[in-house]
């Protein structure tokens, strides 16, 4: 059975996130393969961190309000206030390059094959389904799965989600259609009464938030995880 723990803005490994606010930011790389302006930086403290300025990010047809920075920050704090833990310590600050997302470096175990894991049936992995089903991810590719060296599984970009239409795009359907646990209606539950004080209005739209709410509802009305949709592609591509 799926456990979850929630806790006051924590992450799993007790991280402080408020390392991440203070201090300039030294760019010392780009990530070349991402779609977007990703900056590896360093903070004075010696944290390295993911710098994804506003200025850097590419105009979405289907994601036209908001900013994709925005919704980075919220997959944090969603992740957080339902206990998941599945999203790297992330706030929205100033930069070189202006304001944006800015999130913790995770160094990742090389020796894991992040498609065999991923195909797995890992209890952490049903983890992030419900997650990627309640943030409505159309872009949960293996490579966005990060398992650090101390083995705790982590999910990064999270800047195309909270659509307000239905757009879940992943290649993890290994319990689709799949009865939901006890403890996760509970995880449901309580985040249903946390929703609304959440502050997650500081990143969403208001529609963006609503439909968030009816996709809970949807699930424990149903009592099943997703299934693939007919009329929308069931898994990004390149999956990886």
């Amino acid at each position: 059975m799926v456990t979850y723990v929630r806790g006051p803005m924590a992450t799993g490994d007790n991280f402080d996130v408020s390392l991440l606010r203070g201090g300039d930011l030294e760019v010392v790389g780009r990530l070349i393969d991402a779609s977007n302006a990703s900056l590896l930086c360093k903070l004075k403290n010696g944290l390295q961190v993911i710098y994804k300025p506003i200025a850097g990010e590419r105009p979405l047809w289907d994601f036209k309000s908001g900013s994709l920075a925005g919704r980075e920050v919220a997959a944090f704090e969603l992740s957080q206030l339902g206990g998941f833990n599945l999203v790297p310590a992330t706030v929205l600050r100033e930069g070189p390059f202006g304001k944006g997302a800015v999130q913790r470096w995770i160094d990742i175990d090389e020796g894991i094959d992040v498609v065999k894991f991923g195909t797995s049936q890992d209890e952490r992995l049903r983890q992030m389904v419900l997650f990627d089903a309640i943030i409505n991810n159309t872009d949960r590719k293996f490579g966005h799965l990060l398992i650090s060296r101390e083995g705790e599984l982590y999910g990064c970009d999270h800047g195309v989600c909270f659509h307000s239409d239905d757009k879940l795009r992943t290649v993890l359907w290994q319990w689709a259609g799949e009865k939901i646990t006890s403890s996760e209606t509970e995880c449901l539950e309580s985040l249903k009464s946390l929703i609304p004080d959440s502050g997650l209005a500081d990143y969403l739209e208001s529609q963006e938030i609503k439909a968030m709410e009816v996709r809970i509802n949807r699930i424990l009305e149903t009592g099943v995880l997703p299934e693939p949709a007919q009329d929308w592609p069931a898994v990004p591509y390149p999956p990886y």
